[in-house]
């Protein structure tokens, strides 16, 4: 594949790359550990915007090399528990985020709120819970969440749309471990550590806590499916290059 012009800018909460083609560095989570479960789903249109996201040419988890090595590490020890990991989102675009932002001016969408954010106001939407920055665009960020590994492979197209903070007896609907919401939910339930959850959603919570934090990563305490890995590779370099489908060998 040639080399294409990459093109820099600097901004005050420091510097983005736009390019058309993924750096050295980032991988392909899928090219370090397959048996991961990926249910991108801003690459689909089951998500808050309803539609494909900007960026998103392929359903693919990309992450820097670090971090996506450091996943391997937890899936393994997940595995011996008769658990994986199922990834939602990983590496996100600037011009995603960008998309989120004017996604968050437009006018209410009665089934996306009632979806995602049934307590809450668009308006209140940003800047609490939708940036116009996004840590996921420095490649070492993701979210996920924690299935049985014997109900792989499990996608979300099947799961009804309901309220991200309806009950979860044993599972969520997409048929991960039950967290008491699902993930992408504007909502203070989805504290890490909020009130209210029953004590197996505590648990589960806990143990996807525990096993990431093992190999270096740093859970967001006001989403439980977000984490960072530490040290980031690229702490002040925000990436733009769309995520493409992975090339055949």
């Amino acid at each position: 594949m040639p080399t294409r012009t990459v093109l820099i800018w600097l901004s005050l909460a420091g510097s983005a790359l736009a390019a058309e083609t993924m750096p050295d560095g980032f991988v392909y989570l899928r090219e370090i550990d397959p048996t991961i479960v990926q249910d991108m789903r801003y690459a689909g249109d089951r998500n808050f915007t309803g539609a494909p996201v900007p960026g998103y040419q392929a359903p693919e988890c990309v992450l820097v090399r670090q971090a996506a090595e450091a996943l391997k590490r937890v899936q393994s020890g997940l595995n011996a528990k008769g658990l994986t990991l199922k990834v939602y989102d990983c590496y996100r675009p600037v011009q995603s985020v960008a998309s989120f932002v004017e996604w968050a001016k437009e006018p209410d969408e009665p089934k996306a709120k009632a979806t995602y954010y049934p307590n809450l106001d668009k308006r209140a939407l940003f800047p609490d819970y939708i940036a116009t920055r996004s840590g996921h665009s420095r490649g070492a960020t993701l979210d996920l969440t924690l299935m049985p590994i014997d109900a792989r492979p499990s996608g979300s197209d099947a799961a009804p749309e309901r309220s991200c903070t309806a009950p979860q007896s044993v599972s969520a609907p997409d048929g991960s471990l039950a967290m008491g919401t699902n993930f992408d939910c504007f909502d203070v339930k989805a504290n890490t550590k909020a009130s209210g959850l029953t004590e197996e959603e505590m648990s589960n919570r806990a143990a996807l806590v525990e096993a990431m934090q093992s190999q270096g990563f740093v859970n967001y305490p006001m989403e439980w499916w977000h984490f960072t890995f530490q040290p980031e590779p690229y702490p002040d370099t925000y990436f733009d290059f769309p995520i493409v489908p992975r090339p055949s060998h």
